[in-house]
């Protein structure tokens, strides 16, 4: 038998300074599945990297590897940090657990912005991803493709991306409090990626001066500035463009921060003092903490965003619980379907092996009993048959209805293998581990 398991920390567990530590880009997701896979041997995984989550999700055998302890281990070698760094922030689920989490991350329920679409593109890619590193298999498989098939429907059937805040709404009116109008101002977008088209969209609305879009790869930054009316302008000038910037969106993939005290503090004086405002999306951040405290300087990151969508949250109490009521069917028909893969195969063994046990005795009975009719032969092997299914009715019933996802199914399995005898041909039990 499987056994599904997930280790991770988000934004309700984690601050952005532990989370960005344990970032994975897509190469390092990539990289990470293959080292799994050495590490790890025939255990399917799922890595999901997003701003505000780290999960892997892994399905392994019931008695393998890896447990809780090796899993928080892997991290820590593969990003080359002390486990004490991030473990008292990560939470750890199994089973019923893992599949009601995965199901609420996709339908947006456990983000920081409630509604928000993005999620459900991010679990599909790290499923892509998986699947390409092949480590999906038949645990992981059916489980995203459901949890997509789910975050797809709460999304077509509620009202939950209906009247949200975003992280990119949310800062425009951060913006408005600190200046009155925006026609004379210039906006710097650093970096070309979703999240910054979803920023600049909202800030593009406001029709400021003018909007710059740098980016190492100058194609990309083209494309953006097209699509916002704005001007495409070299990386290399960085600093150069945070002179005339008034609004900074930053949100590269750069292992560092690419905006230090020291860098801005050099600037200043061009800039003579003018007020400025960064919003620093990137994981790991882009712009060092301490550029906050330069007077005149409005630094805001994810976290500094995650109160005021929060406020957003309670005012939506309708679609949520239209949205937990979608979850929960969908979680109820995983884990039938789940129990029935993994207990077909040993109540039809059962039945099989009981009913020939039954004929067996009837033979035994009808060569002691000579004058015995075809008839009454009949009638005999009918009574065997009805004694056999209505003794194995009970256990096979309590096996069908126990919770789904193997627990306590799993509990019941390896009892019910030995009890009734359910050896595989090469004399396993379907939950015992035979390689």
């Amino acid at each position: 038998m499987q056994r599904l398991l997930l280790l991770g920390l988000n934004h309700t567990t984690a601050p952005l300074e532990v989370r960005e530590k344990l970032a994975f880009d897509a190469g390092q997701r990539d990289a990470a599945l293959s080292a799994f896979a050495v590490r790890f041997p025939g255990c399917e995984a799922v890595l999901l990297s997003t701003c505000n989550r780290v999960e892997l999700y892994i399905s392994r055998e019931t008695h393998g590897r890896p447990r809780e302890e090796e899993m928080v281990d892997f991290l820590a070698d593969f990003h080359q940090i002390p486990a004490q760094d991030f473990k008292d922030h990560l939470y750890y689920k199994a089973n019923r657990e893992a599949v009601e989490h995965l199901f609420a991350v996709t339908t947006s329920l456990n983000s920081m912005v409630l509604g928000e679409t993005q999620i459900l593109g991010q679990v599909r890619d790290a499923y892509e991803a998986a699947c390409k590193a092949a480590s999906c298999a038949k645990m992981l498989n059916p489980l995203f493709q459901r949890a997509i098939a789910v975050g797809k429907q709460v999304m077509h059937d509620t009202k939950l991306n209906e009247g949200r805040l975003s992280v990119a709404s949310v800062a425009v009116d951060y913006a408005k409090n600190i200046f009155e109008n925006f026609g004379d101002k210039t906006i710097l977008s650093i970096g070309a990626g979703k999240m910054s088209q979803l920023v600049l969209q909202h800030f593009a609305a406001l029709s400021p001066g003018q909007l710059l879009v740098c980016n190492r790869d100058a194609q990309k930054a083209d494309a953006l500035a097209a699509k916002f009316n704005g001007r495409a302008v070299e990386f290399d000038k960085l600093a150069e463009h945070l002179v005339v910037a008034d609004i900074v969106v930053s949100s590269t993939g750069a292992p560092d921060a690419i905006i230090t005290r020291a860098r801005f503090e050099a600037l200043r004086r061009q800039r003579r003092y003018r007020p400025i405002f960064l919003i620093d999306i990137a994981v790991p951040r882009d712009i060092e903490p301490a550029v906050g405290e330069i007077d005149n300087v409005y630094l805001y990151n994810l976290d500094d965003l995650q109160q005021v969508v929060a406020q957003n949250q309670s005012s939506r109490k309708e679609a949520v619980s239209a949205a937990m009521e979608i979850i929960a069917r969908h979680i109820e028909e995983f884990a039938a379907w789940q129990r029935q893969r993994e207990l077909g195969p040993a109540i039809q063994r059962l039945y099989t092996r009981y009913h020939q046990v039954a004929q067996e005795e009837v033979a035994r009975t009808r060569h002691k009993l000579a004058n015995m009719s075809d008839a009454e032969a009949a009638h005999l092997e009918d009574l065997a048959r009805r004694i056999v299914n209505k003794v194995l009715n009970d256990p096979v019933q309590i096996m069908k209805q126990s919770d789904g996802v193997h627990t306590p199914a799993g509990q019941y399995m390896h009892a019910f293998e030995k009890l009734f005898r359910l050896e595989n041909e090469d004399g396993s039990a379907d939950g015992e581990k035979t390689g």
